[in-house]
């Protein structure tokens, strides 16, 4: 169990700081509600930061906190994938009673009987960048009439602009970061379960990498066939086993065309399929670390901070959230699994494709050196092979390693689950 020690005292004067409340990195803050989005329960830091006494909070609908400067887009977006049990993480721009404001990194589960929001002080260098989003999205809602649902749709075209596939590997992102910059500060270590997770996340950021340049070597040597269907014109009865070398060649590029397609492009490719597993399972991962690190913050807080809230209660929710989560990452990592063994057989299809190319390339040299004169233009294709091929088995060989990585890691967090 992560020990956090968070000292209430230094943070207990709330501060003015041009209009924004002040808390430690140390807290984190909780409050739980009915389906209707009714406050039910809360922790002291989160009645503190509110500025609401908890008479005028528990029973008060959460949107008594909700800011201005909120776009309407991002809460349809949250509630969108509540109602549709997806655990979200968000920024979110609160308003206390006095006016100010703060921001937090909110997890929010759906429960049977409402939803429960764990928070922490965002500190990671993520802010500005959504702040600069959400003003951008206001604006629009207020001058262009955009409605909720538009703007939400908005907000993740401006993440995959910003180099997100979507708002799950976007909030994964988040908040893996937000999580290791607060432990960080803590001096608080992640433990194996968390790093193993960011070590398949960065292992999958390369393998981006990787298949983004062996896409493009593989469209830099497309033309291939039509140059040497020109060369074999120019010989006329000579260009004979030329023709027949760009009629094999041009086969074996239409099919590592349909490999790229399966491979690297849409959303249901096989790469985007592990990349989404892996993210989806660093989420959950980091969700529960998150969870049960409320929940250590909760098993400290004063039995006396509230009459109407039953702090033994509010524990056991957030223990059979933590198992809930549990039983989710585990799914992920299953389906980590499944998608580690469909990519390792789509690299080996893609081998043979190369062992392919690599019989081309050696019978063009072989015509390269039996002419005179155009000779020397099949041997610029030769060339233009040998740079595409290898560039190509480079890539190859180190998205094989990448995925020894992934299938690596996914074997310790089967051994420790």
């Amino acid at each position: 169990m992560t020990e956090l020690n968070p000292d209430f005292a230094a943070e207990a004067a709330r501060t003015t700081k041009q209009g924004e409340v002040s808390f430690s990195v140390s807290e984190a803050f909780y409050s739980r509600t009915d389906k209707r989005g009714v406050i039910v329960a809360g922790n002291t830091v989160f009645q503190r930061l509110s500025g609401y006494d908890w008479e005028e909070i528990l029973g008060a609908p959460h949107k008594i906190i909700r800011h201005p400067d909120m776009p309407k887009g991002v809460f349809h977006l949250l509630w969108e994938r509540l109602q549709n049990d997806k655990v979200t993480g968000c920024y979110v721009k609160n308003r206390a009673k006095d006016g100010r404001y703060y921001w937090v990194f909110a997890l929010v589960s759906p429960t049977d009987s409402g939803y429960l929001s764990s928070r922490i002080k965002p500190t990671c260098d993520r802010l500005p960048l959504v702040e600069e989003l959400y003003a951008d999205l206001l604006k629009r809602e207020k001058e262009d009439g955009l409605k909720p649902a538009e703007s939400a749709a908005l907000l993740e075209d401006m993440l995959r602009d910003h180099g997100y596939a979507n708002y799950n590997a976007f909030q994964s992102s988040a908040l893996a970061d937000e999580f290791r910059s607060r432990h960080a500060q803590l001096n608080i270590p992640l433990d194996t379960v968390q790093l193993k997770y960011l070590e398949m996340s960065k292992a999958i950021s390369e393998v981006a990498a990787e298949t983004t340049g062996m896409t493009e070597a593989f469209q830099a040597i497309r033309t291939v066939p039509m140059n040497m269907s020109i060369i074999a014109s120019r010989l006329e009865n000579a260009g004979g086993p030329i023709s027949a070398i760009s009629v094999n060649y041009s086969q074996m590029l239409e099919e590592m065309s349909s490999w790229v397609n399966t491979f690297v492009d849409g959303d249901k490719c096989v790469f985007s399929r592990m990349r989404a597993a892996i993210l989806e399972g660093q989420f959950l991962s980091f969700a529960r670390a998150l969870k049960s690190d409320m929940r250590v913050f909760f098993e400290q807080e004063d039995p006396a901070c509230s009459d109407d809230v039953d702090l033994d209660e509010e524990i056991s929710r957030l223990e059979k959230r933590e198992a809930v989560l549990l039983e989710k990452t585990l799914a992920s990592l299953q389906n980590v699994e499944v998608e580690a063994r469909r990519f390792a057989r789509s690299v080996l299809d893609m081998k043979r494709y190369v062992t392919g190319l690599s019989s081309t390339r050696m019978m063009c040299k072989i015509e390269s050196a039996s002419l005179a004169q155009s000779g020397t233009e099949l041997a610029g294709i030769v060339d233009q092979l040998d740079a595409g091929q290898n560039e190509i088995e480079m890539r190859l060989a180190r998205v094989v390693e990448l995925n020894a990585v992934i299938q690596g890691s996914t074997s310790m967090l089967r051994s420790l689950f």
